[in-house]
């Protein structure tokens, strides 16, 4: 946790949004660092998360975006996941979120679709609250993530400044699909 509590504000803030979208909820984790271990930062992350309002949480799902499906998905699972994604989106107004980083990636896309079949019978304020719910489970998983690999700002005058390679494997930061 010690490059995450020492670097600077406004990079994990950027490093932060990247989990969440919402300024307000970068902004408030940035703010009350240090965090001695990545529980206490995770526990800020979900409070901070249940004291969205209306607009932060739209702000949130504006950010997220639609990843690629799983490689050998088949086209009428992408004409499925468009289909309800185009329903969704008409009925409450923003992308499908659903977390599944706890899910098999070969179940991942009948998660995907069951929920947001499921889901789309919901009335809008029960869906907002579903929403943000996957939205801060979304969030853990990515702060998860960046708290393994955060390494703050790199001093170019240094000898020696480089970073090591990254160990992504080109797949997206969250094994979720907003369809």
């Amino acid at each position: 946790m010690e490059p995450f509590n020492s670097a600077p504000g406004d990079v994990v803030e950027r490093a932060l949004l990247a989990c969440c979208r919402s300024l307000r909820w970068a902004r408030r984790l940035a703010d009350h660092r240090p965090y001695p271990d990545l529980d206490a930062l995770l526990a800020a992350a979900d409070e901070a998360a249940y004291d969205l309002t209306p607009a932060d949480l739209a702000e949130a799902l504006a950010g997220e975006s639609l990843t690629v499906l799983p490689a050998g998905a088949y086209s009428a699972a992408h004409t499925a996941l468009s289909a309800a994604h185009a329903a969704y989106e008409s009925r409450f107004g923003h992308v499908f979120v659903i977390c599944v980083d706890d899910v098999d990636p070969e179940e991942a896309l009948d998660q995907v679709l069951a929920g947001i079949r499921s889901r789309l019978t919901n009335d809008p304020e029960e869906e907002r609250i579903l929403a943000a719910e996957e939205l801060r489970r979304l969030a853990r998983g990515r702060i998860t993530r960046l708290a393994q690999t955060f390494e703050g700002p790199v001093d170019p005058a240094s000898p020696g400044a480089t970073r090591p390679e990254s160990a992504d494997s080109g797949r997206p930061d969250s094994p979720y699909v907003p369809v």
